[in-house]
């Protein structure tokens, strides 16, 4: 633990030392989301590899850079691209990037990912607000020495996903002519997509998506205070419901096809968010 927190303060010293504005909303942008940052204005713009402590990411789809920009006057603190726990890195490694926002002032992060459907009633292309989530990887960044000056020894997960920025989200999104649910995630660690028997499970555990992030993010942000939403792209009908072989190119195809009405919502949505903090 002592070796992680050496690597968040390096982190937070280098990109504090980028720039004088004080973000308080971050989002970290799941795959295919990353296009959303083309109409913003960039303040900093880094990859990760020139972040000390930062770790990297190796999925296509996520681009590697963490920018801040400024959205009609609010500074916002941007992922282009996420960590994996497939990707071999350890949860406490996962909980970098949400420890160094707790360090540079973030009060609320918006997390994004795509998912696959579990829940019949949902097709690709929906978006769902994220309710809940069920950890069936049953490992989470918070285990070990508890890191004191970020929260507490046992954080209550009840309200993880902020109820308030739920609601604004779904009024959001049914403005932009996106069908949206709210729902439970599942967590689990990939990379293997789902067998139909583990779908079927999820199903009956009350589950009604799918996705391999989010949620280590999600549980370090509910340590650490911040106020959390998360919003999933429904991009695939999950193991057993499609009549084809699932492909990390079907994420990306379904991403292409609505991600016109993505940026509109992400871009409205961020602002509320920003002048809420």
């Amino acid at each position: 633990m002592q070796e992680i927190l050496k690597r968040i303060e390096k982190a937070h010293d280098f990109i504090q030392r980028q720039s004088n504005l004080k973000p308080q909303v971050a989002i970290i942008l799941g795959s295919g989301f990353s296009g959303w940052i083309s109409g913003l204005k960039q303040i900093f713009n880094l990859s990760y590899s020139e972040i000390p402590g930062f770790p990297t990411t190796s999925v296509i789809g996520h681009d590697g850079h963490l920018i801040l920009a400024d959205l009609e006057g609010f500074p916002i603190l941007i992922m282009q691209g996420r960590f994996h726990y497939y990707e071999g890195l350890s949860m406490q490694e996962l909980s970098i990037p949400v420890r160094v926002f707790k360090l540079l002032g973030i009060k609320t992060l918006l997390l994004t990912n795509a998912a696959g459907s579990i829940n019949r009633n949902y097709t690709p292309g929906d978006i769902m607000i994220i309710s809940d989530h069920i950890n069936l990887v049953q490992n989470n960044p918070l285990i070990g020495p508890n890191a004191e000056d970020f929260g507490t020894r046992f954080p209550d997960a009840a309200k993880i996903y902020t109820n308030e920025l739920q609601q604004i989200a779904l009024l959001v999104s049914v403005k932009h002519g996106i069908r949206t649910h709210n729902g439970v995630y599942v967590f689990v660690s990939g990379p293997v997509f789902e067998t139909p028997a583990e779908i079927r499970m999820m199903r009956t555990l009350g589950a009604d998506a799918v996705g391999m992030s989010t949620v280590p993010e999600a549980i370090t942000a509910c340590h650490a205070g911040i106020n959390v939403l998360g919003i999933s792209l429904i991009a695939n009908l999950a193991s057993g419901m499609a009549d084809h072989e699932l492909t990390h190119e079907d994420v990306m195809k379904t991403m292409d096809q609505v991600s016109p009405k993505l940026h509109g919502i992400l871009s409205e949505l961020v602002l509320k968010l920003a002048a809420l903090s």
